[in-house]
């Protein structure tokens, strides 16, 4: 079964610091980079990273679609009606591809994270849960996650730690 994942800036500027990013690829056979959120990536290691990607074909240019540009702009609206960060158009157009076909989405937005507890349909996964399956599939150990968090810069709560045995 083809598993496949659609990604944020968020998620892309994190996960290419990461030593380790290639195993990204052990969890998904194909990342979706929508058009948008191309357009936000800055960095010349993230953006070569990705590119490399791309070559490779572990990576994907998913098109802005106008029902999906629809569907992220009712889901930036609903996502004000909530105490809490309101999604941005790139991280809702994400969920709104996801929603519709099956992918999960990588995010480490706060917002987008929170929204499949609140209104929307997609999973979504920071680095933590990708890490977390790939502790589940015997690919990486428990310090890996450490690692992820010294050479990121990225601390993970402690609480979320916990709750997923780390």
């Amino acid at each position: 079964m083809s598993t496949e994942a659609i990604a944020d800036a968020s998620f892309l500027i994190d996960w290419a610091r990461y030593s380790g990013r290639d195993r990204l690829f052990n969890v998904f056979n194909v990342v979706w980079i929508p058009e948008p959120v191309l357009g936000e990536l800055q960095s010349e290691h993230t953006l070569m990273w990705v590119a490399r990607g791309m070559a490779s074909g572990s990576m994907a240019l998913f098109p802005e679609l106008p029902n999906y540009r629809e569907e992220a702009l009712r889901l930036i609206e609903v996502s004000r009606r909530f105490p809490v960060r309101h999604l941005d158009y790139p991280e809702a157009y994400c969920i709104a591809a996801a929603s519709d076909r099956g992918y999960v989405v990588l995010s480490e937005n706060g917002a987008a994270y929170a929204s499949q507890f609140l209104y929307a349909r997609a999973r979504v996964w920071r680095a933590l849960e990708v890490l977390a399956k790939l502790i589940e599939r015997g690919a990486i150990d428990r310090g890996e996650v450490h690692r992820y968090e010294e050479e990121t810069k990225h601390k993970f709560p402690r609480r979320d730690l916990e709750r997923l045995g780390i």
